[in-house]
């Protein structure tokens, strides 16, 4: 069987609990010893241990109020009883609340005032505690301070790992909605554009071609549709187990062709190489090619374009290359959108690999990706 600690208000209420009884326990003399106080201090001893220790349950909500709260309450069942029980450990655990609530000087003075305190005490003749005995009590209760405070930091840097693995999750998720829709909706642009200038330049030989560019559109909307469900139904999967990519999604790279060729663009395609990179890399390079025939689709004012995908056993690497003008996002790192060549390199970087793109050195523009890999081999 499986024992679960509380947490939150019942994990308070719970170490309430357990000081109660630890003071209880330590504190019982009172009730059974030799009289060295009327029974109505020692009731009032009592009242004050039920008060503080109920406090507790409340450190969470209003740490520094239950702090200093409890040192008052603390001091004087200290001053008035002569049945010194272990009260201080609520005070102790107090301080270390407020330490931990991210507030270290609150509790540096809270603590400084509590040795003031019991000094003046000791200065005033009361024999409970001796210089060596306040100079411990000092040692203690900066080693409190200290504790809640480091404890501060742990939690708040695990915060900021958190908030940083949400912050690329979401960066993640933007770039495959990004490569998803975004290619297609491009290709709808200029396919929607083809069949209107056909349509409008011929009425009678245009209704047929204006059909067929109209025919592709609509597969392009389907493929579009059926990529965003595959997506959305792997992001909605939990745990390690859930799939990051389909299995041998390079192998789909004359599908992102013949998209292309629909927009008018003369692609060749070739995929080659024995090698069975991992599914996450095998989705950079889909994306990678995905994302560059976009370019030239959209930018380069390209006839023609070239795509060489080698799955070599040690990295794959990626090469499109075109005949246009250069791109208009060429200029830029993250390209007009802010998504597209920098969106690249940053899926290439976060594999160990690189990305260069720039123009040919036979005209053109040429996107070059190489993205390495622990070597398997189909």
């Amino acid at each position: 069987m499986v024992v679960r600690w509380p947490r939150g208000r019942t994990a308070d209420v719970a170490i309430a609990v357990a000081v109660l009884a630890a003071v209880t326990a330590g504190s019982a003399q009172s009730l059974y010893a030799p009289r060295t106080e009327p029974w109505s201090v020692t009731a009032v001893g009592w009242a004050l241990i039920l008060a503080v220790c109920g406090a507790l349950a409340l450190r969470r909500v209003h740490p520094v109020a239950v702090a200093l709260f409890t040192l008052v309450t603390t001091v004087v069942y200290y001053v008035m009883s002569t049945y010194d029980g272990p009260l201080l450990i609520a005070f102790i655990l107090a301080l270390y609340t407020v330490a931990e609530a991210g507030r270290p000087r609150v509790a540096a003075a809270i603590g400084v005032l509590a040795i003031a305190l019991v000094g003046a005490g000791t200065a005033a003749g009361n024999g409970s505690i001796n210089g060596i005995g306040l100079f411990m009590l000092a040692g203690w209760l900066a080693a409190v301070v200290l504790l809640g405070g480091l404890r501060f930091t742990a939690a708040a840097h695990a915060r900021e790992a958190e908030q940083r693995a949400a912050t690329e999750e979401r960066l993640r998720i933007a770039r495959e909605l990004h490569d998803v829709v975004g290619h297609h909706l491009s290709l709808i642009s200029v396919q929607s554009a083809a069949a209107l200038r056909r349509y409008t330049k011929d009425r009678r030989r245009g209704e047929e071609t204006a059909e067929e560019s109209l025919a592709a559109i609509r597969a392009t909307g389907t493929e579009a549709m059926r990529e965003l469900r595959a997506m959305l139904g792997v992001l909605r999967q939990d745990g390690e187990d859930a799939p990051t990519a389909p299995a041998r999604v390079l192998d789909r790279v004359g599908e992102l062709a013949d998209r292309a060729r629909s927009a008018g663009l003369d692609v060749r395609a070739d995929v080659s190489g024995p090698g069975r990179p991992p599914a996450e890399v095998e989705l950079a390079a889909f994306r990678i090619v995905q994302e560059a025939l976009t370019n030239v689709v959209k930018h380069a004012r390209a006839s023609t374009a070239d795509v060489r995908v080698d799955r070599a056993p040690g990295a794959v690497t990626i090469e499109v290359t075109d005949d246009g003008h250069g791109h208009a996002t060429a200029g830029t790192p993250d390209g007009a959108s802010g998504s597209g060549i920098g969106g690249m390199r940053e899926r290439a970087r976060a594999l160990g690999g690189e990305l260069e793109a720039g123009p040919g050195p036979d005209g053109g523009f040429r996107v070059r990706a190489r993205l390495p890999h622990e070597k398997r081999t189909a």
